[in-house]
């Protein structure tokens, strides 16, 4: 049903609204004492709810209670609080009518000039791995409606959902109230935001429901804008970086020192955590343009183990390491920043880093230093768009007992390697993940010593692998993304002197590459699991 109509002659103008009452009902507290601190200086009535009203009230600040303006308790463990009509009118009423204003005062209710809220975090509650009524207990019914209301009514209410909002609105405040033009943006991010969450609520019913292995019929991604980029992936492309509510990844990483970050080295340094953080031991992996040059764990007894494993990456590929972007999987130590000292870098991200390594980074003003949160992990699901929609798949994972799952590969030629050639296997299948297909990695010790990475035929990426791996083929483990069609490919592996050969198998012709392995007196193993990576 349509909302009443009325005579625009009626409306009184209304630009600058001051603030005199103010509603303050938060779930996320960041920032708030100072915001309440500046209204309550500049005698702005404050009337709040549960936690936030006790966070203020400790803080010594005068606050009057939702239930001493509604007459009405908060209920049923504060499901029912500012659900009220001496709340909602106080939102509502629009104070360029006479009619209105004069309702109020027949009412006993006064007008609130100011709404600071922010709703439950279910997005995040969602994210932590909690299911069922601990989910359902998020959803907030309360905050919505109390800013829906102030954002339709932003012709006399100012409406804020994000601390972000708070230096502005106290400025605002001291300046002698909102503006309309402030008054409209304010509802425009207002109703941004019940509509991101009321889609995160609809998503997560969706998916509660579903059979099995199902994926959603619905998706729903939220991402609020954390910094404009200098350009994209080439200059006279726009580009800017989101941040998802509940997200712990390269987004989120804290940025120590350095140059802005620009597109290429937020897609780099994310490859290169995705190789890196794979492996299990102390391992460093090291990237260019999306590709790795070097991958490597720490040597056996190493006295820097993060150190050895950087210095090991390196080695495989020194030439294309210049200006790379560095991940590791360790806090960085004083000795792997030295070892960084004379080689131009990008960025380099990690765990955390010494206090003694941040200095010497210092040295070189315009090297990226990125730390990751401290809970920081792998995406569960891949999500990459395509023109006029998306892709979603399962993120693409190795299974936490690989050693276990190693031990069951099919071997289908030569003999079964002991446990310490079995862990090289197993890190070059690894590293094999980070390269774009097709991909063939060569690994000595649990270091790469040759990658051939994105070529559109699988014997181009033997040849390339060999070639810069040279004299270090000899002996090697290779390792292949997916199957070969032919003998061609591992032909040129065998000449080399490759002694150690694991794909997914699955080809017509897997027994013609069997017989090139058996004639070579080659291991060849078939994993029966591809991993590609366009």
């Amino acid at each position: 049903m349509a909302g009443p109509s009325h005579d625009p002659a009626l409306y009184r103008s209304r630009d600058l609204v001051g603030v005199r009452r103010a509603l303050i009902s938060v779930s996320d507290k960041t920032d708030l004492l100072p915001l309440a601190q500046a209204l309550a200086g500049a005698g702005v009535e404050i009337v709040s709810t549960g936690g936030s009203a006790a966070l203020l009230r400790d803080a010594g600040l005068t606050v009057t209670d939702v239930s001493e303006v509604t007459g009405f308790p908060e209920s049923l463990d504060g499901r029912v609080k500012t659900l009220h009509p001496a709340v909602h009118a106080g939102l509502l009423a629009d104070l360029r009518l006479e009619s209105h204003e004069s309702q109020l005062g027949d009412l006993g209710i006064a007008a609130f000039d100011l709404v600071v809220v922010n709703l439950y975090p279910f997005v995040e509650t969602v994210a932590s791995g909690a299911t069922g009524d601990d989910v359902v207990e998020q959803i907030d019914i309360g905050g919505p409606a109390m800013v829906r209301a102030s954002a339709k009514n932003f012709a006399n209410v100012a409406i804020v959902v994000s601390p972000t909002s708070y230096p502005a609105i106290i400025e605002a405040v001291q300046a002698g109230g909102t503006t309309l033009a402030q008054r409209r943006d304010l509802a425009a991010r207002a109703f941004a935001h019940t509509a991101e969450y009321d889609r995160a609520v609809a998503t997560w019913f969706a998916e509660s429901t579903l059979e099995g292995d199902e994926l959603p019929q619905h998706l729903t991604i939220r991402a609020e804008r954390l910094a404009t980029l200098r350009y994209g992936e080439n200059s006279h492309q726009r580009a800017a970086i989101y941040t998802r509510a509940g997200g712990r990844g390269i987004a989120q990483a804290e940025q120590l020192q350095g140059k802005e970050m620009s597109y290429n080295n937020y897609v780099d340094a994310d490859a290169a955590l995705r190789a890196a953080f794979d492996m299990v031991k102390p391992a460093v992996a090291i990237i260019k343009h999306a590709n790795p040059c070097g991958i490597a764990v720490t040597a056996p007894q190493a006295l820097d183990p993060i150190a050895s494993a950087h210095l090991r990456a390196h080695e495989c590929d020194p030439v294309s390491a210049f200006g790379g972007v560095i991940a590791a999987n360790r806090t960085v130590t004083l000795k792997m920043a030295e070892n960084l000292r004379d080689i131009f870098t990008e960025v380099i991200v990690a765990p955390d880093f010494e206090p003694e390594a941040l200095e010497v980074f210092k040295l070189k003003k315009n090297l990226r230093v990125l730390r990751l949160p401290a809970d920081w992990r792998q995406e569960r699901m891949d999500v990459r768009l395509v023109s006029g929609g998306l892709l979603l798949q399962d993120a693409d994972r190795f299974p936490d007992d690989i050693e276990s799952v190693a031990t069951n590969w099919q071997l289908v030629s030569g003999e079964r390697p002991d446990p310490s050639e079995l862990e090289g296997m197993i890190f070059a299948w690894k590293s094999c993940r980070a390269v774009k297909s097709n991909a063939i990695v060569l690994a000595q010790g649990s270091a790469t010593v040759g990658i051939g990475m994105g070529q559109v035929n699988r014997v181009d990426s033997c040849r390339l692998a060999v070639e810069r791996a040279g004299d270090r083929a000899a002996g090697s483990v290779a390792a292949s993304d997916a199957f070969f069609p032919f003998a061609d490919g591992p032909q040129v592996l065998i000449d080399a002197g490759i002694k150690t050969i694991i794909q997914p198998g699955g080809s017509v012709r897997d027994q013609e590459v069997i017989d090139a392995a058996r004639a070579a007196g080659v291991t060849m193993f078939f994993t029966g699991e591809r991993h590609f990576f366009h």
